[in-house]
């Protein structure tokens, strides 16, 4: 007799059906309403009946060519998430190229790694305590670091200045990411086929041909996974600029988070003018995406499915010409 089989595929559905539940409920929800307030007259404290503006791209029109604040957070966070990320990537490289030397053979790998790691699991209210008391004015360690060097003769007041504020915020970002970073680049590395360094060995590549030959373009996705979520992280900051600075001085550190946050929950609650923007981030967000994986795919294999598709295209057409 013919046993029945058990399907499996069906527990699959059954274990994911509460992730689906809480996306569809927490996530997707969500975004489609705030979709639907930007085009609304939506705002104040208490609810009232709202409806679709005259101009439904009103709020989006306000927003990009009459409300200065919203232009200047947005230049601020691109300005904050490139001085930010670009060392953040070379310093994480830079460290993965040295951990994962088979040359070199670091000692007490590991403990390097939790120490560089460590940034990334300190609460974002520690760090901006420690920021703050570090940079205090008249008295801080570093004032006092800097008065007894002999580099300045009087307390300086970091944090009313733009250049240094901006400064110091993107050094914290930088600080906190770039061991996260780090360990996957490096857990990218440890998925190569070892082979291939074998091989480069045998053939007499060095170190750094190895690494721009064979171990970057290997790490081609985790690159791309790291370029995608930074930009997204960029553009949503919002807990170091918040607690450490409130945005100052003169809104040099106000992301476009920080924005929304305040157009939504302070004064006069744009819930409207809030959405909008949040809307124009994720679009901001999704092309920028798009362009990402456009400039990271991988041409060989495109070119080859063009040829394939070429082919098939050219056969079709020779078959289609002997019928007749």
């Amino acid at each position: 007799m013919r046993r029945k089989g058990v399907n499996y595929s069906k527990y699959g559905y059954i274990f994911t059906f509460p992730f689906v539940l809480a996306f569809l409920i927490f996530s997707l929800y969500p975004i489609l309403y705030t979709a639907v307030i930007g085009f609304t007259d939506m705002k104040g404290l208490i609810p009232k009946p709202i409806h679709i503006m005259e101009n439904p791209f009103q709020n989006f029109k306000d927003l990009i060519f009459d409300n200065p604040s919203f232009r200047k957070s947005l230049f601020n966070t691109g300005l904050l998430w490139i001085t930010n990320f670009i060392p953040q990537m070379v310093l994480a490289l830079l460290l993965t190229a040295w951990f994962t030397n088979r040359r070199l053979n670091i000692k007490g790998q590991g403990v390097f790694k939790v120490l560089l790691y460590m940034p990334n699991i300190i609460t974002a209210s520690t760090i901006a305590i420690l920021f703050s008391t570090m940079f205090s004015y008249p008295m801080g360690p570093i004032n006092s670091l800097f008065q007894t060097l002999g580099w300045s003769d009087a307390p300086i007041f970091f944090l009313q200045d733009k250049t240094t504020a901006r400064g110091i915020v993107s050094f914290i970002q930088f600080w906190m990411w770039y061991g996260n970073t780090m360990i996957i680049l490096i857990a990218g590395v440890m998925g190569i086929n070892p082979a291939l360094f074998e091989s480069a060995a045998i053939d007499g590549a060095n170190g750094i041909q190895t690494f721009f030959r064979i171990t970057l373009p290997s790490l081609r996705t985790i690159l791309l996974f790291t370029l995608i979520t930074s930009m997204v992280g960029g553009l949503t900051m919002f807990d170091i600029p918040q607690l450490f600075l409130l945005g100052g001085p003169d809104d040099s550190t106000l992301t476009t988070s920080m924005f929304i946050y305040g157009q939504a929950f302070k004064g006069s609650f744009m819930y409207n003018r809030a959405a909008a923007a949040s809307m124009l981030m994720f679009g901001i967000a999704a092309i920028l995406s798009g362009l990402l994986f456009y400039l990271m795919r991988d041409r060989d294999a495109a070119k080859l499915k063009k040829a394939e598709k070429k082919y098939r295209t050219e056969k079709a057409a020779q078959a289609a010409v002997r019928e007749v």
